[in-house]
């Protein structure tokens, strides 16, 4: 670790919590915020431009979620570490968290000092995970939805009819209606409605 700050690119949609975590941030001695942005598809032009040594980065953001960023980050620029501050704190996040190449997850519940601290141990090459959404991740296992199932029900969320979800996915309608049917069964729901709610409760999708 060098005598200079940690460059830090921060992700979040909403403006009062980004500002004060920039703010919070901010004050540590070897801590300095070098982008902030509000939008997931902002986030690899604001890396590449501003070559952060950690990305802090929400999941549920406009454009695209911090999983598919991280995804992003990882390929084109290896050497920033990933680090992925949520709300929720979802067992099936983690997982894709750390598919995706990162190596953090914390939820925004905890004090700064926590995140700060998590920051220096992912640049010194820790991995850094919330302890009690580790054990519930471990538990719960990996997600029961292939990846078709997952994108007939990420399809369906506007209200969409089988015939547009097919459209949109460029199958027939019979194999629609088969993803969505074993997606319910998967889920232990009622119908697609009931199976999204849930995929997305157990962060899924």
């Amino acid at each position: 670790m060098t005598d200079r700050p940690v460059r830090v690119l921060l992700a979040e949609d909403q403006g009062m919590m980004r500002g004060a975590l920039a703010l919070l941030l901010g004050m540590e001695d070897d801590i300095e915020v070098v982008a902030q942005v509000a939008a997931g598809d902002a986030i690899l032009d604001a890396a590449l431009a501003h070559r952060p040594n950690v990305a802090l980065l929400d999941i549920e953001l406009p454009g695209r979620s911090g999983l598919d960023a991280a995804a992003e980050l990882r390929a084109r620029l290896p050497e920033c570490r990933v680090l992925i501050l949520t709300t929720f704190g979802r067992p099936g996040y983690l997982r894709r968290a750390m598919e995706a190449g990162a190596t953090g997850f914390l939820v925004k519940d905890g004090p700064v000092e926590e995140l700060a601290a998590a920051i220096r141990r992912v640049l010194a090459g820790e991995t850094v995970v919330d302890p009690a959404l580790a054990a519930a991740a471990l538990s719960a296992g990996p997600s029961p939805l292939t990846a078709r199932e997952s994108d007939a029900l990420k399809a369906s969320a506007d209200g969409a009819t089988v015939a547009d979800i097919a459209a949109r996915l460029h199958l027939s309608e019979s194999t629609v209606r088969n993803y969505l049917s074993a997606a319910i069964g998967k889920t232990g729901t009622r119908n697609r409605m009931e199976a999204l709610r849930e995929a997305r409760r157990q962060g899924w999708l």
